[in-house]
């Protein structure tokens, strides 16, 4: 049984997984959770079971294996003999879980700590794609779950997917032949309600100039509502696959969103728009300070990040060796592998010692960029 972001579909760690095993473990029957309005968007022949059906119960009740990249509703019972694994959405910049009690604005959110250690009780594996996701995970998380550091599945995909590959997203999505397509994703705020972009993407455009696009992409809490495109911006919000989203675009403009961390995989261009990291950092609370340590150049305000894109600043020698320094640290075990991996371990019982070894950064290749951007 399958689960991703609280039935919302068929996406993220859960759906890779599940596409790895109907090779791998053909044998075992796949039955993927979600809401109701999440049942138009799942792909032709994955079985699913809408949550609060009846079957829903009764597959929730005989199944045998239990991946999620949430967690399970407090009322689902741990049956012996079932297999729970947690697979994560993200690596964490942001304070997760137990952490979260000394923030005031976060932990009224997110309710009982005591009932989430209940439900992190339930967890039998615990998926993790770097070291630095490992050790916050057992702050966060504590509980007798063995942690599996195999990347994660999802970003498989930035390894194996092909120059056509590309081209085909590309052209789903609406970017113009010739155009660099900059991903703009933005994370939530926990002291905000409701998405409001802290930068003007319309006056964005006008300032770097016609050899742009913008993909809009909010994050998943904002997915529902009116459309946010037009013109030189592409509101990619509703697209199921953030993976895809990823693929398209030719760099990545983000503030303290997870995304950076998967998107670093690819080995393109990242540019950091903090315009309230304190007010950020002292609501939510952090890991590390990601102003020390950036995936690539940062700007401050809507100027210095217009500025970034005209001098040529988001993709020079600098914000490739930032960009390296990232990802030696927190592209550690995805290397295209990672649902294998997964698959062997846990739903065919393999001994660690079987499991295919990680390969290393430098032996990797990602996905090609789209022929808009020259990469050395």
């Amino acid at each position: 049984m399958y689960c991703a972001y609280w039935g919302r579909g068929y996406a993220c760690n859960p759906a890779a997984i599940h596409a790895a095993a109907r090779e791998l473990a053909p044998h075992l029957r796949a039955v993927f959770l979600v809401e109701p309005d999440a049942v138009g968007s799942m792909p032709p022949g994955v079985e699913y079971a809408v949550i609060g059906s009846r079957k829903y119960w009764r597959v929730l009740a005989r199944a045998k294996y239990l991946v999620n990249n949430a967690n399970f509703a407090d009322a689902v019972v741990k049956r012996r003999g079932s297999v729970h694994l947690q697979t994560q959405h993200g690596t964490p910049l942001k304070t997760m879980g137990a952490d979260q009690a000394t923030y005031p604005v976060v932990a009224a959110a997110t309710g009982s700590f005591t009932r989430l250690l209940a439900r992190v009780d339930r967890w039998d594996f615990n998926l993790t794609s770097n070291r630095h996701s490992t050790q916050m995970w057992e702050r966060a998380f504590p509980g007798a779950h063995e942690t599996l550091e195999y990347g994660y599945p999802r970003n498989d995909v930035y390894y194996t997917a092909s120059a056509e590959d590309v081209a085909r997203v590309r052209k789903e999505l609406g970017v113009p032949d010739g155009k660099k397509a900059l991903l703009y994703a933005p994370t939530h705020r926990d002291y905000a309600t409701g998405f409001a972009s802290g930068l003007d993407l319309a006056e964005f455009c006008e300032a770097i100039g016609d050899d742009y696009v913008v993909l809009l992409r909010a994050h998943y809490f904002y997915d529902q509502g009116f459309s946010r495109g037009g013109g030189r911006i592409i509101d990619v919000t509703g697209h199921r696959s953030s993976e895809d989203v990823c693929l398209a675009a030719d760099a990545l403009i983000t503030d303290y969103s997870s995304i950076m961390f998967d998107y670093a995989n690819l080995d393109r261009p990242i540019v950091v728009y903090a315009d309230d990291w304190e007010v950020y950092r002292e609501t939510r609370g952090v890991y590390f300070d990601l102003m020390k340590c950036p995936p690539g150049r940062v700007a401050r305000t809507p100027e210095e990040l217009a500025a970034v894109f005209r001098d040529g600043g988001w993709a020079d020698e600098s914000a490739a060796a930032l960009r390296a320094a990232f990802r030696e640290r927190f592209c550690q075990f995805d290397d295209g592998r990672a649902a294998e991996r997964v698959v062997r371990r846990v739903l065919l019982g393999e001994p660690p010692e079987s499991i295919p070894p990680v390969t290393p950064l430098a032996g990797r290749v990602p996905a090609p960029a789209a022929a808009t951007l020259v990469r050395s």
